[in-house]
């Protein structure tokens, strides 16, 4: 009887443990997923391939080897993990997502789009794929549809500045400026140290036209980045189409008549830069205008229209006398 156990005892250590395979595997991919959510890339592949070694069919550790190769640049790779890890399992959302973002990054736009729309199926709503989304849509000149992506991405996440800035692009390529203008108001709400948001609203508010507030958010991207050729560049140019707009203290003064009483006068804008409203009526409080008098003009002690008067008078003089005598 004591033999027979020694026996069975042996013979269940010559036996493989079901699931010991499984639980190393997923040792290495949850610190896989522990270096991922540190950015650490490299340490999270060589733990996912690790586990791979372990179970080449472990499709957690496909998808995160997918999304650490995306991280490191190689897209190429990524692509192919991800869809191995949809051939296993084909609802895994780390896996589309990740293959979506590699064809968006390898200029398959196409494609990517086509695969965020299955990604969606799944009910995954993560704010970045939607933007993601969008940005493919905007590379395919489908600003229409790009700004509908946009849209779900700010609605899911409101602090995505990067959405914001995003979706201004989209309309401003529609041509809708005031859409444009209020998407870069919501950014500018959220932060205003972003240079390239207020190059972008300084550009929606010149196609409105209102190139006094373009100068401000040119003049406020450069303030927060001096040698930002592009602001610069349109500041220079909003500066060459304003000048009908505005006065300088070098531009010849547009006289604009004001009414005072029974009097004009002539007012002189300020030399300060000032925008010129067209058929603005200018107020001019009378106390402070000084009206120009008349030059004096000179008469001669005895002008004709008096000497002919005179004349009249005394000639009439002298005919009553004459009678009274008669």
């Amino acid at each position: 009887m004591r033999s027979k156990i020694v026996l069975l005892v042996f013979l269940l250590f010559l036996l493989p443990i079901p699931g010991v395979h499984a639980e190393d595997a997923l040792d290495y991919y949850t610190k896989g997923q522990y270096a991922l959510g540190l950015g650490n890339y490299a340490d999270a592949l060589t733990n996912f391939d690790k586990a791979l070694v372990i179970d080449k069919n472990f499709s957690p550790a496909l998808a995160g080897k997918a999304v650490a190769l995306n991280g490191l640049g190689n897209y190429a790779d990524a692509i192919i993990a991800a869809e191995g890890a949809i051939a296993i399992k084909s609802s895994d959302q780390t896996a589309q997502n990740a293959r979506a973002f590699g064809l968006f990054k390898t200029g398959h736009y196409p494609e990517s789009v086509a695969a965020y729309d299955t990604l969606f199926l799944t009910g995954y709503t993560r704010a970045d794929a939607y933007c993601t989304q969008g940005s493919a849509y905007l590379m395919l000149n489908r600003s229409d549809k790009a700004v509908i992506s946009y849209e779900k991405c700010t609605a899911i996440d409101p602090a995505n500045i990067d959405g914001w800035n995003q979706l201004g692009l989209a309309y401003m390529s529609l041509g809708e400026y005031q859409n444009a203008l209020d998407a870069y108001d919501q950014a500018t709400r959220i932060t205003v140290k972003n240079a390239e948001i207020w190059n972008n609203k300084g550009l929606a508010y010149a196609a409105l036209g209102k190139y006094q507030d373009a100068l401000q958010s040119f003049n406020k991207a450069l303030g927060l980045e001096p040698d930002f050729a592009d602001a610069l560049n349109n500041k220079n140019s909003v500066l060459g189409k304003s000048q009908v707009f505005i006065i300088t203290g070098t531009i010849t003064p547009t006289v604009t008549i004001s009414r005072i009483g029974t009097f004009f006068t002539t007012v002189t804008p300020s030399p300060l830069p000032t925008e010129v409203i067209p058929q603005e009526t200018i107020t001019v409080t009378p106390q402070k205008t000084t009206v120009p008098v008349a030059k004096k003009t000179t008469y001669s002690p005895v002008s004709p229209l008096t000497a002919v008067v005179g004349l009249i008078i005394v000639s009439g003089f002298i005919l009553a006398v004459s009678r009274v005598r008669k």
